[in-house]
C-alpha cells in the first residue's frame, strides 16, 4: 500500500521534509537561548530596583592606565548593577549624546565625566533633555553641574555597539552611541570600561532631566517564536505524513473497487 515510499522522489521528499524539521528546531533552540538571556537580563534589572547600591570598583574593574585607557567592559551578570559613586563632575569635558529618545519625543542625553579621588572617572548620563527648538540640530540647554562633591546612585550600562567618537557640534562634543572606549579620547584620565545611568544624585539633581529607564527587553517576543518554530517543525513532519496518505489511499481504494468489479463479473457469468 505505501511501497511508493520507497521510491526516490519519495526518499527525496522525506529527507528535504526531515532536514527542514531539524533546521526550525534548532531556530526554536536559538530563540529559546534568547528568550534565556533576555530574561535573565529582565530579572537582573527587577533584582536591582531594590537593591542596595554597591561600590563601583566592587562590579567594574577600575581602569589600570593613564589617560586615554578604559577599562575592561562589564560581564552580563555586572550590567544593571545598581552602584554609588562618588567624586567631581568635569563640566569642562561634558558630552552629549545626540537623536535620543523619550516616549515620542527626541532629544539628548547628557554625558558627565565624573573624576574619582584616585583620578580615574566614569561616564555618567544624568538623564534626557529636549531640544530648546522644534528641532534637534541645535545645542540646547544643559543644566549646570553641581560643584563640590557629588554622590551618584545609578545603574551599569554596557557599552551600546557601532560607537564613534565625539564630533563637533554646535560648539560642543556630541556622538550618537555610548562606548567609552571611543569617549576616552575625548578626556585627560583613565575612563571606566562602562557607564552609569543616573537614578539619584546627591546633592539632587535638575528636575529638567528626565531619568532614563533601564531596558527592559521582550522575552515574550522570543517565547513565541519558539513555539511558532516548533510548530512549524511538527506541521512539517505531519505535512509530509499527510502527503503519503492521500498518495496511498487512492490506490487502496482504486484495488478495492477493481476487486469489487471482478467479483461481480464472476457472479455475472
Amino acid at each position: 500500500m505505501y511501497g511508493f515510499l520507497r521510491s526516490p522522489r519519495w526518499i527525496g521528499l522525506g529527507l528535504l521534509m526531515t532536514l527542514l524539521a531539524v533546521v526550525m528546531v534548532f531556530l526554536g533552540l536559538w530563540q529559546l537561548d534568547r528568550f534565556h538571556l533576555r530574561s535573565g537580563i529582565n530579572n537582573r534589572i527587577d533584582a536591582g530596583s531594590n537593591a542596595t547600591p554597591v561600590a563601583i570598583d566592587t562590579v567594574l574593574a577600575s581602569p589600570a592606565g593613564g589617560a586615554g585607557s578604559v577599562g575592561a567592559a562589564p560581564s552580563d551578570t555586572a550590567t544593571w548593577t545598581r552602584v554609588s559613586v562618588t567624586g567631581r563632575y568635569d563640566a569642562a569635558h561634558q558630552l552629549l549624546a545626540r537623536a535620543r529618545t523619550s516616549g515620542d519625543s527626541v532629544g539628548f542625553e547628557v554625558l558627565t565625566p565624573l573624576v574619582l579621588a584616585n583620578g580615574t572617572a566614569v561616564i555618567v548620563d544624568r538623564g534626557w533633555i529636549p531640544p530648546t527648538v522644534s528641532d534637534a540640530s541645535t545645542l540646547p540647554h544643559v543644566p549646570a553641574v553641581p560643584t563640590g562633591q557629588v554622590t551618584v546612585i545609578g545603574r551599569v550600562h554596557a557599552p551600546e555597539s557601532r560607537g564613534s567618537t565625539p564630533e563637533a557640534f554646535a560648539g560642543t562634543l556630541a556622538v550618537r552611541r555610548i562606548a567609552p572606549a571611543q569617549l576616552a579620547t575625548a578626556v585627560p584620565y583613565p575612563l571606566y570600561g562602562a557607564y552609569v545611568t543616573m537614578d539619584s544624585q546627591t546633592p539632587p539633581a535638575d528636575p529638567a532631566f528626565v531619568p532614563i529607564p533601564a531596558d527592559h527587553q521582550n522575552a515574550a517576543m522570543n517565547a513565541g517564536y519558539v513555539v511558532q518554530w516548533w510548530m512549524f517543525a511538527l506541521l512539517t513532519l505531519v505535512g509530509f505524513g499527510y502527503l503519503a496518505y492521500r498518495e496511498g489511499r487512492p490506490r487502496s481504494e482504486e484495488s478495492r473497487f477493481d476487486d469489487a468489479t471482478d467479483d461481480h463479473d464472476l457472479v455475472r457469468s
